[in-house]
């Protein structure tokens, strides 16, 4: 490892046009709401999301005590960005560094029932059913939480208060028993919808299916897989086509363009102090009544992405004059619903009863608990008691003690998130049983073919995970860059066995490599022949797919008559960037007999939407784990597999593959980094700027993307921004969903938006939504650039952000560079302090108690 400086001799940083430090859309510690006046720190005059303040920043914490956003990928710098529906995913972000949840104390203690004891509305069914106003059922056309897919299951953990042997327990589905969607037309509508941010993941929920027969190893006359075409006139190994144009998820608008009800919600907007240019905003949230909403209930302008508790109570002020109080019913709900939309941007699927007490204290509500039971009884959260190992000397001994109650922890969560969980849950043990185990003496169906193809695997690890498969339908799988060709390969001898077999990346980059890999796989499908190599291999580049375009039938082979995807084995890469409701909607979607393989490096950042998929499935051990000893090779590979267990190391490169570039200040990072992407790594690497990726902690600060990258395009491509701050040739961050990165270059713009070229792919950015989904990208953040490597990365440490340091940043931004690496490090012993004790910032999480409760450990040995 290199600390010469790669970029020269160090010269003054040229004095920078100040980013700015504007005010964050995190809340202020609200004051007692019935004092003050528009005008006031809490005037909602200023309402929306800062262009400079957008998710995924690292600066700051949530001053409601809760943590205020994980590094994601940003939706856009337009104020008030966002659209309804996404849950406040990417739009009420703020420049926040990840941060814990909260402690784990138990839940809060008043007289009379406490939240874990109140009574949730929830009858028997379990989450979903009866809940007044929880709506993911009803707008499923469910109208229970049966039919949504909702139930606990047997032994799986039920709502406080619910008998365990009630209803959900009767139709959970635990071990795949149930229904699935009627039609794959409701279900292909159903993803659109959802992709398109109309509806949320969890509203098209539906119970497992009865357990079919497990796939055959081999048809008896196999026929070459269904395949979607990925373009008319499309070479082979051309990329997934993207949509030319985003359809919008907002509202229609009546004639001149006008939202209807518009005029209404301007109305009350103006007399609460609030800007008029919300009025969209609101109209998308809250629907056609939003007017009349408001009126009764000022503080549901909480819900609309970029508003903050401060901005809503001065907008109730105004509204209510003295009547608005602090303690308001109103109030609490919606800062209830608030705080947890704001943990789910940190990765929180739910939280402790106690975590959530605290914050609504700091919020200024005068009874927490009592303000927890009321929104339990109003169906605005769920409560769960997720059952917890106890220590061994607590465990009883006796067998008059077997009936002692188990630990269990009290977490309160939105139903959203809750049924996502559950439903991926009970299809994960339903994939689980898919194969009985062989008794003693049976030779499984087909075992000879995948003996044989295990044999001829090419490495190991490979032959470990295609005779773990054969065996087994939910197997996880863990491994480095180099093991992705362990599952290539697995996909390659499954498809020249004649099964349907395919696998998902997480980005388009993930995809186009995944392809090259199996591409270089003889006899990749059913039609080719052992003497197939990589040029005579097309069905290599459609058997790889992305997971959003299999989920929005764009790519893959279709789905069969009853709505599920028409394989018999899929793959997944880069498994730990999979959220609950990604990863819901894909194990739902997958046929009973199927085989299901989540691959992934564990040492990266988890998914940039809620939940922790990957690493509470294999934290449960209830499905066979295969863990590669594929080393990543070079400089490279060994300084990141030495980060992985905590060690930041020293690593020979004579080569310069890796470089630190020592920096005193943001400003001189800011300087340094210019200098290595236009002019020291071409010249000493070879490695062109358009090639060379940067990655920085965060979107704000003197050192943050946004900085990066107006320094950047200064020097690359300046120009006027005439469209809309693009000019032609600038590298962007095209994000068409939450969570989602697509890197691009702008082409032209004309009257139907902003065209780009995303890799290959033509797409068209609407006039209005380019503020929203388009930045520039020259500069990302690591989870912006998880699952995409570049030949060349440089990692901006400035001495300002710090704080968001781990493990599993540094881990995933060292890993982005394929053949070199400059660290422009500023980050002192910061560094490596996060590499040593600080692994990851955890999140709270229900999937991996849910497994434990469903499914029998995994055989071990």
């Amino acid at each position: 490892m290199s600390t010469d400086r790669l970029a020269g001799d160090a010269a003054p940083a040229p004095e920078e046009a100040d980013p700015g430090s504007p005010e964050p859309t995190v809340p202020a510690e609200p004051a007692n709401t019935a004092a003050g006046a528009p005008g006031d720190p809490g005037d909602p005059a200023t309402a929306g999301t800062d262009p400079d303040h957008a998710p995924g920043d690292h600066s700051g914490a949530d001053a409601a005590g809760v943590p205020a956003g994980a590094d994601r990928s940003d939706a856009g710098a337009a104020a008030a960005a966002g659209s309804a529906g996404r849950g406040g995913a990417d739009e009420a972000g703020a420049d926040a560094a990840e941060g814990e949840s909260g402690d784990a104390g138990a839940g809060p203690h008043a007289e009379g029932a406490t939240p874990e004891q109140a009574p949730a509305g929830q009858g028997t069914s379990g989450p979903g059913a009866g809940r007044g106003g929880a709506g993911a059922g009803d707008e499923a056309g469910a109208g229970s939480g049966d039919e949504a897919g909702a139930g606990s299951g047997d032994g799986a953990s039920a709502p406080a208060g619910q008998d365990p042997s009630g209803d959900a327990a009767e139709t959970s589905g635990g071990g795949g028993k149930g229904r699935r969607s009627a039609a794959a037309e409701a279900l292909a509508a159903a993803v659109r919808a959802v992709e398109s941010g109309e509806r949320s993941a969890a509203s098209f929920f539906n119970a497992a299916p009865a357990t079919r027969p497990a796939a055959p190893a081999a048809p008896a006359a196999p026929a070459a897989p269904r395949e979607r075409p990925r373009a008319a006139a499309a070479p082979a190994s051309a990329p997934a086509p993207a949509p030319v144009q985003r359809s919008s998820a907002r509202p229609a608008r009546g004639p001149g363009g006008e939202i209807p009800g518009g005029a209404d919600v301007r109305e009350v907007l103006a007399a609460g102090g609030a800007p008029e240019t919300l009025a969209g905003k609101v109209a998308e949230t809250l629907g056609e009544h939003a007017a009349e909403a408001l009126r009764e209930d000022p503080w549901q302008l909480l819900a609309v992405p970029g508003v903050r508790p401060d901005q809503a109570d001065g907008f109730a002020r105004s509204l209510l004059g003295p009547a608005c109080e602090p303690g308001d019913e109103r109030r609490a709900l919606a800062l209830t619903g608030w705080l947890l939309e704001r943990a789910a941007l940190e990765g929180h699927t739910a939280l402790e009863s106690s975590a959530l007490r605290d914050a609504l204290a700091k919020a200024s509500v005068p009874d927490p608990d009592e303000a927890l039971r009321t929104a339990i009884a109003e169906g605005v959260v769920l409560v769960f008691q997720d059952a917890l190992d106890a220590p061994a000397a607590a465990r009883p001994r006796a067998a008059e003690d077997e009936d002692a109650e188990q630990p269990v922890r009290v977490l309160l969560g939105l139903d959203r998130y809750a049924l996502a969980e559950e439903s991926l849950a009970d299809g994960l043990a339903r994939l689980a049983s898919t194969f009985a185990p062989a008794q003693d003496g049976e030779t499984p169906v087909g075992d000879a073919e995948w003996e044989g193809a295990a044999a001829a695997a090419p490495s190991a690890s490979a032959a470990e995970l295609i005779r773990t498969v054969a065996a087994h339908g939910l197997v996880a799988h863990s491994g480095g860059e180099a093991a992705r060709a362990e599952p290539a390969a697995l996909v390659a001898a499954a498809r020249a066995m004649g099964l349907r077999a395919y696998a998902a990346a997480h980005t388009e980059d993930g995809r186009r490599r995944l392809a090259a890999t199996l591409g270089e796989a003889p006899g990749t499908g059913p039609d080719t022949g052992p003497e197939a190599g990589p040029d005579e291999a097309p069905e290599a580049t459609s058997a790889a797919v992305t997971v959003a375009g299999l989920l929005a039938d764009a790519e893959g082979p279709g789905r069969d008559e009853e709505g599920a995807l028409a394989l018999d084995l899929l793959t997944v890469l880069d498994a730990p960037q999979l959220d609950v409701e990604a990863a819901a909607m894909l194990v739902e979607s997958l046929p009973d007999g199927a085989r299901l393989v989540l691959s992934g490096d564990p040492g990266v950042l988890w998914s940039a939407g809620p939940g922790r998929v990957f690493a509470d499935l294999v934290a449960a051990r209830r499905c066979p784990q295969v863990v590669s000893r594929t080393p990543d090779p070079g400089p490279i590979g060994e300084l990141v597999s030495g980060i992985g267990i905590g060690e930041l190391s020293q690593v020979d490169a004579p080569g310069k593959e890796v470089v630190i570039v020592p920096v005193r200040d943001a400003g001189e990072a800011v300087h340094r980094t210019v200098q290595l992407v236009a002019d020291s790594v071409p010249r000493a690497i070879g490695i062109p700027p358009e090639q060379t990726q940067v990655i920085t902690p965060g979107h704000g600060g003197a050192a943050g993307t946004r900085a990066l990258n107006a320094a950047l395009k200064d020097r690359l491509n300046p120009g006027p921004g005439r469209f809309g701050g693009f000019d032609p040739g600038d590298r962007v961050a095209y994000t068409p969903a939450p969570g989602r990165t697509v890197p691009g270059t702008v082409v032209s713009a004309d009257a139907e938006g902003l065209r780009l070229d995303c890799a290959g792919t033509p797409v068209v950015v609407v006039r209005e939504e380019v503020g929203e989904l388009v930045r520039h990208g020259w500069a990302l953040t690591a989870h912006q650039a998880a699952g995409a490597r570049w030949p060349a990365a440089v990692v901006v440490l400035p001495g300002d952000a710090t704080a968001g340091l781990t493990r599993a940043w540094v881990y995933t931004a060292f890993g982005r560079g394929e053949r070199h690496l400059s660290v422009v490090h500023g980050a002192d012993a910061a560094l490596p302090r996060a590499v040593a004790e600080i692994p990851f910032k955890d999140r709270t999480t229900r999937l991996r108690a849910l497994l434990q409760a469903q499914v029998p450990p995994a055989p071990t040995g």
